[in-house]
């Protein structure tokens, strides 16, 4: 009898996980790509080159249109280190990129755990974090706001903490017309960190306002940011503006981002880059598809104290190759040590080819006319990237 009531109580155990187990849409994707490519005198110092490869993998447990749970991992290694490269591979890369609840109640979402977000197109912020995303919606007009946590330190001598918040209001005026303005905290409280290193503390803050505007060729974009606050023992009187267009086959922008015109003064005009700011732009001064290392004196995706000038094209000469080519050029806003300002005009060409589908190539020269800033010998970039999106 009580192996009979053993089974009975196993069989509805089983049969509450199944059920339990159905209820979930289990829902799978990724990323993976393999890039080789070399970099020449980007530190006015050689050549380097790498071939390296990501893979990314996502699972989301959707348990209702209201309520999901969404992972993301990453693993990397390059060809022939000792973290999955080399042989025998077995390389202790897995990362944790995120992993957060999705739940909307009623007309509000809410986004808590290890999550994505993005900020001003990257100019002030587009990276990963531990934090709170909230998002009620109204008609025509959503109005994030949120918790950015930076760095905690608590515990023995070390007490540190340095965060950032925000709000904004997307609002879509009509069919052909957005306007996003927003407002974003970054501060940090005086203490010592973890080596017992005195930190000094800062209330910055970013004012700024998005436009996006159909038009019958394509569209145009434009982004104005105000930085003030404290930072350590000054004022902050700093600020950014951008504006670009994609008409037809052609594209181009420009921004400009103020820099510090004296040093040695305790306040700075300088747009302060806050943590997890990630702007892409060029190939060798902004990063680019090979992300490994920016020119000198560039600012790579921290866009601070320059001014860079766009132009370029892309057309698809056949079904499976698009072609693009771009020309930028960049200089520093405000003099560096030695009195130079001049970054460069930068040439970059892409092609594109499916190879199958979620399977593509891609193959870029770069070539950068070195200006004094950057140094003696102009930049070099040429490489091939293959990569895989499911």
């Amino acid at each position: 009898m009580k192996k009979i009531i053993a089974s009975a109580l196993g069989l509805m155990m089983v049969g509450g996980v199944a059920a339990s187990a159905s209820a979930v849409e289990n829902q799978f994707g990724g990323y993976w790509r393999t890039r080789m490519f070399v970099q020449d005198e980007f530190d006015q110092d050689g050549s380097y080159f790498r071939i390296d490869n990501r893979t990314r993998l996502y699972y989301t447990a959707k348990f209702s249109d209201d309520f999901k749970f969404v992972n993301k991992f990453e693993f990397n290694s390059n060809w022939g280190d000792d973290e999955g490269g080399d042989i025998g591979a077995d390389g202790d890369t897995w990362k944790v990129k995120n992993s957060y609840a999705d739940f909307t109640l009623g007309s509000v979402n809410t986004k808590l755990g290890i999550q994505g977000a993005v900020l001003a197109r990257g100019f002030l912020f587009d990276d990963d974090f531990s934090g709170i995303v909230v998002t009620p919606h109204f008609a025509n007009v959503s109005m994030p706001f949120g918790y950015i946590s930076v760095r905690t330190e608590d515990g023995g001598n070390a007490e540190y903490d340095e965060g950032m918040g925000f709000i904004k209001a997307d609002v879509k005026v009509n069919d052909n017309l957005s306007v996003a303005p927003y407002f974003v905290y970054w501060g940090a409280s005086e203490g010592e960190d973890i080596d017992m290193v005195d930190v000094g503390d800062w209330d910055a803050y970013y004012v700024g306002v998005d436009l996006d505007m159909n038009i019958d060729m394509g569209n145009l974009w434009g982004t104005f940011i105000y930085n003030g606050g404290e930072y350590k023992d000054g004022d902050i009187n700093g600020f950014l503006a951008a504006a670009g267009a994609n008409v037809g086959v052609a594209h181009g922008q420009v921004f400009y981002a103020t820099g510090d015109d004296d040093a040695d003064d305790v306040d700075t005009d300088s747009f302060l880059s806050a943590p997890g700011q990630s702007y892409y732009w060029s190939e060798i001064m902004g990063y680019g598809i090979f992300d490994n290392n920016a020119s000198a004196s560039a600012p790579a995706d921290k866009i601070s104290n320059i001014t860079a000038l766009n132009g370029g094209v892309t057309i698809k000469p056949m079904d499976k190759i698009t072609v693009s080519g771009d020309v930028w050029y960049a200089m520093l806003a405000e003099e560096n040590d030695e009195g130079e300002d001049e970054l460069g005009l930068e040439f970059d060409g892409k092609v594109t080819y499916a190879l199958m589908d979620n399977l593509t190539a891609d193959f870029v020269l770069a070539y950068l006319v070195a200006g004094d800033a950057t140094g003696d010998e102009d930049v070099f970039e040429g490489g091939v990237r293959v990569s895989l999106k499911f």
